[in-house]
């Protein structure tokens, strides 16, 4: 089986490609842009394992048109940033070009090759007024779901699961994705081609490119370790917020899964995340990383809610549970040692994720 991965060089592609290739049946070709900070760090460790990585830009039909077929295409290749468009850094046609446009040369090359999609999308499609007006109360430095109140469809102590409301706002970022995913399932339809959609929470591991707007797990234990400036954003300036996280590891024993079935399913979107067992609140994750490190440093309080930010998000995978067999292997506390290990090998770590 041949797998080509767009985005191969981010944290995501590149820990997919190294895990998949690990399996003499499969071999990984990809192809990257090398827009993020950090992602030609990737591109020579991925060739010394054999994997072919392109220079294209998914924007480009003819960078697309170029590259050799494949079996499946894993599409790993986003903004991933929530207040991509908005944030003074990306425009908003660069979001949209990248991020949707992208998909659309993407599930071209599907229908050409007649290859399989799967799309990692986000847990950011789900609406932010809905999320924003969730029941909650503060127990151990943490936001927590009030289970007792009147809850919408789609959200329980399990976290949000796929009958969750998308209706917007959704963040720019967020619409670009859920955008991808009904195009995806139509050219799934309409080509016959096998889709799959994971909607991911956050990933998190070590050699991710950590940014307070991305990847905020390896950004902390980076940013804490260094003692540089960090700050709780809104609600109160307390650091109550909580996510959950997931390890590659985790995400790519169901995409192995999914490249391997033959059977038609009724479902192709998945929640897919840490769940309750590796969610964790900014406020613990700064306990932890005092305890860890041994050094007590101060963060600063900003009051002021952002638009984007949500109290509480924790991803329900209870369907690719029942239908896969799935659930994560990697707490939360192994993934942030393995943070942690990394960062204290790697002093620098920060200046190549902000280059």
């Amino acid at each position: 089986m041949k797998v080509l991965i767009s985005g191969i060089c981010g944290f995501t592609g590149s820990s997919i490609a190294k895990l998949l290739i690990e399996d003499s049946n499969v071999s990984v070709i990809g192809c990257d842009n090398f827009s993020r900070p950090g992602s030609f760090y990737n591109k020579p460790i991925l060739e010394a394992l054999g994997i072919q990585v392109f220079h294209a830009d998914i924007r480009q039909q003819s960078d697309i048109d170029n590259l050799p077929a494949a079996d499946w295409l894993i599409d790993a290749a986003a903004n991933p940033s929530v207040l991509a468009g908005v944030d003074g850094v990306s425009s908003s046609r660069q979001l949209i070009e990248n991020n949707l446009y992208g998909t659309v040369n993407l599930l071209e090359y599907c229908r050409r090759h007649q290859a399989g999609f799967i799309l990692i999308s986000t847990s950011r499609v789900y609406s932010i007024n809905t999320l924003q007006s969730l029941p909650t109360s503060v127990a151990n430095s943490a936001y927590t779901l009030e289970t007792q109140a009147d809850l919408p469809v789609g959200v329980s102590h399990n976290g949000v699961s796929e009958l969750f409301s998308t209706d917007p706002p959704i963040s720019l970022y967020g619409s670009t994705k859920l955008c991808s995913e009904l195009l995806a399932l139509e050219y799934g339809k309409t080509f016959s081609l096998p889709v799959w959609i994971n909607r991911c929470g956050v990933l998190a591991g070590a050699g991710q490119f950590g940014r307070p707007d991305q990847g905020i797990f390896a950004y902390w234990v980076n940013a804490y370790l260094r003692k540089q400036p960090m700050k709780y954003v809104g609600y109160g300036g307390l650091g109550h917020q909580v996510r959950d996280c997931m390890h590659p590891k985790d995400l790519c024993l169901l995409l192995k899964t999914q490249m391997n079935c033959s059977k038609k399913m009724d479902n192709a979107i998945y929640n897919i995340g840490g769940g309750n067992p590796n969610a964790m609140s900014l406020a613990n994750l700064t306990a932890w990383c005092n305890d860890r490190f041994g050094k007590d440093h101060h963060i600063a309080a900003e009051m002021a809610n952002r638009t984007f930010d949500v109290p509480w998000l924790i991803m329900d995978y209870s369907l690719a549970k029942q239908t896969w067999n799935w659930q994560p292997t990697v707490s939360v506390f192994s993934i942030l040692d393995e943070i942690a290990i990394h960062a204290e090998q790697n002093p620098d770590w920060l200046k190549v994720s902000a280059k």
